[in-house]
């Protein structure tokens, strides 16, 4: 799981966050680092919100902004259980739009109930999916949503352009982060193990057997120094009484 990849999908989000800005067209007003005027009042206990003067947001240090992520998205959108790469994906929409949106739509396309928390249904049917070998699938999945949300939204024409660069750069840098599928490719699978259908599955597990008798004897064979007599007998005997296992693994 991502326990240490925190700091690597911040340096992401904030990257795509950069410094001061206070555009009159944005929603979230004064803002630093990603950090809003209101998110920071919030943070410190100020009330209302607006009592916070523009020059403390535009003052926030790295180490503040640091423990408002962690604590504000990060462990909200329970980034620490989620796979690597699913969680900078979650994590920069959370940040961008909000943690109970971003949570909806990766569990919209987990294909569970959408309430919007990371709970342990979430978390669990997020790791399912990237042991399957689907983490990558997740990614895109999740960032198509994402991109079609953005462009619903009435500020699209304005910041529209900046949007589509970040949603594009977090799917590139996601992907990239995704551990490698090793579930058997479905195009490969079936010739692969081809061999283990009908009377090859016992020719197979007959070979394996005699060659580990064979070694047993003490006979030299070429092309199986790296195997011992013990491994090829477990192995024929596995391939010639659980062949429909093999067979059955090999399709999923």
């Amino acid at each position: 799981m991502a326990k240490a990849n925190f700091e690597a999908c911040l340096a992401v989000v904030l990257a795509h966050e950069g410094g001061y800005a206070d555009h009159p067209d944005d929603p979230g007003g004064a803002t630093n680092r990603g950090i809003t005027r209101r998110t920071l009042a919030e943070w410190r206990g100020v009330s209302p919100w607006w009592a916070l003067d523009k020059s403390a947001v535009k003052a926030l240090g790295l180490e503040e902004t640091r423990a408002i992520y962690r604590a504000r998205y990060w462990d909200t959108v329970a980034g620490d259980d989620l796979p690597m790469g699913v969680d900078l994906a979650v994590f920069d929409f959370a940040v961008n739009s909000g943690p109970a949106r971003a949570v909806r739509l990766l569990q919209a396309e987990l294909g569970i109930a959408e309430d919007g928390i990371a709970g342990p249904v979430t978390r669990a049917a997020a790791r399912a999916a990237a042991t399957a070998g689907h983490a990558k699938a997740l990614v895109a999945g999740l960032s198509d949503r994402r991109l079609a949300f953005v462009k619903s939204l009435s500020a699209f024409p304005t910041f529209g352009r900046g949007w589509t660069r970040r949603v594009d750069d977090t799917r590139t840098r996601a992907l990239a982060m995704c551990p490698r599928a090793t579930a058997t490719s479905p195009t490969k699978g079936p010739r692969e193990m081809d061999i283990f259908s009908g009377y090859k599955t016992y020719i197979v597990g007959a070979l394996m057997l005699i060659t580990a008798i064979a070694q047993m004897a003490g006979v030299d064979l070429p092309g199986v120094e790296g195997q011992s007599a013990m491994q090829l007998l477990m192995e024929g005997l596995a391939v010639v009484f659980l062949r429909k296992g093999i067979k059955t693994d090999a399709a999923a």
